[in-house]
């Protein structure tokens, strides 16, 4: 076990489903001894999701148990280890399992309910102790602001693409929502595997960054309400496309519709979108497609994640906008006013 052990460190906690960012507190917490299976992480960056903004205004469809230490995403330096862990050693770089109980194959009742930063403490802190079980080797070409963008987004955009019954392959398309965290994964993910992407998005000046990250098509949506339409006639051979990566819900799902092939799948992520039409119930059948929740991933998905991170030199996209420790309330709220592009980050 390393020398350093420090006893306490500040944290930030929801202390309640209501008022938003201003539910957000900071306190001093003891830091637990270190076990025989534990690693003591010495936090260095968190990044927010959408699920982040929801858990404090209620609308979390998943386990919360206020008061707890807020977000799922972060990466650190371990400082400690306990007599019997053999992944990890003093020094490593390392990010969280976003699902701590799901280690491999499906979600089952057990692990839908290891969630931190909801069920179980999150990441916003300066020392977290895990198990050895809930840690995931960072990958080496990144930074910790890099790695502090993996475990929600990026895994949830993996698992979109390679949970399904037919994974994503070379030569496949794929169409992604905006340019938040998973759809931005998505995209970078998708280039790697040599599929056709289309992208849509609010505006020109986000189009060209979307093109510059390989994006082969993009729709400004705002001025093609019927950009479901035009993604099937620019999608390879007029057919639509192999996946579709829905963020919005069932605002965008009529166009998600439009745009899905026959036999393709729509990989049912979240609902930034808020509430609209989803459409009729049978236009899985009418469509001949398949519509699949997706709940981020397991270790095992992240690992094989990290690995083609690894050897495709990608970079997660981070917006410009990073913010201090003190700061937590101003990068919630100024990824609630959709400033942002690409990832939030929050230094620790």
């Amino acid at each position: 076990m390393a020398a350093q052990n420090p006893t306490s460190g500040k944290a930030w906690l929801i202390t309640a489903t209501q008022g938003g960012p201003e539910a957000l507190k900071q306190e001093t917490r003891d830091v637990p001894k270190v076990e025989a299976n534990d690693v003591l992480v010495k936090m260095k960056a968190v990044s927010l999701n959408y699920r982040d903004l929801i858990i404090p205004q209620g609308m979390y469809p998943f386990a919360v148990n206020t008061p707890v230490i807020a977000t799922s995403d972060g990466s650190g330096e371990v400082i400690a280890i306990g007599s019997k862990v053999t992944e990890f050693k003093v020094g490593d770089m390392v990010s969280s399992l976003f699902h701590q109980g799901h280690q491999s194959g499906l979600l089952d009742p057990r692990s839908i309910k290891t969630g931190l930063g909801g069920a179980l403490d999150g990441c916003l802190r300066e020392y977290a102790l895990f198990p050895e079980t809930a840690l995931v080797r960072a990958p080496s070409n990144l930074s910790f602001e890099e790695a502090a963008t993996l475990p929600c987004a990026a895994v949830t955009a993996w698992n979109a693409l390679y949970g399904n019954a037919r994974p994503l392959k070379a030569g496949d398309s794929v169409l992604v929502q905006g340019t938040g965290g998973v759809s931005i994964f998505a995209l970078q993910f998708a280039k790697a595997a040599g599929a056709f992407v289309i992208a849509t998005t609010s505006s020109d000046a986000k189009a060209e960054r979307l093109k510059a990250l390989g994006a082969d098509v993009v729709i400004n949506y705002k001025t093609d309400a019927n950009w479901g339409e035009i993604a099937r006639k620019l999608s390879p051979r007029g057919e639509g496309v192999d996946i579709v990566v829905e963020v919005a819900g069932e605002i965008t799902l009529p166009q998600s519709y439009e745009a899905v092939k026959i036999e393709g799948t729509i990989a049912m992520i979240g609902f930034v979108g808020g509430a609209g039409n989803g459409g009729s119930a049978l236009a899985p059948l009418t469509r001949v497609c398949t519509i699949r929740g997706v709940y981020v991933g397991s270790k095992a998905q992240m690992i094989d994640m990290n690995s083609c991170i690894e050897v495709n030199k990608i970079q997660p996209v981070i917006d410009s906008e990073i913010f201090d420790f003190e700061h937590v309330r101003d990068a919630y709220k100024y990824m609630m006013a959709q400033k942002h592009f690409g990832k939030v980050v929050i230094r620790i």
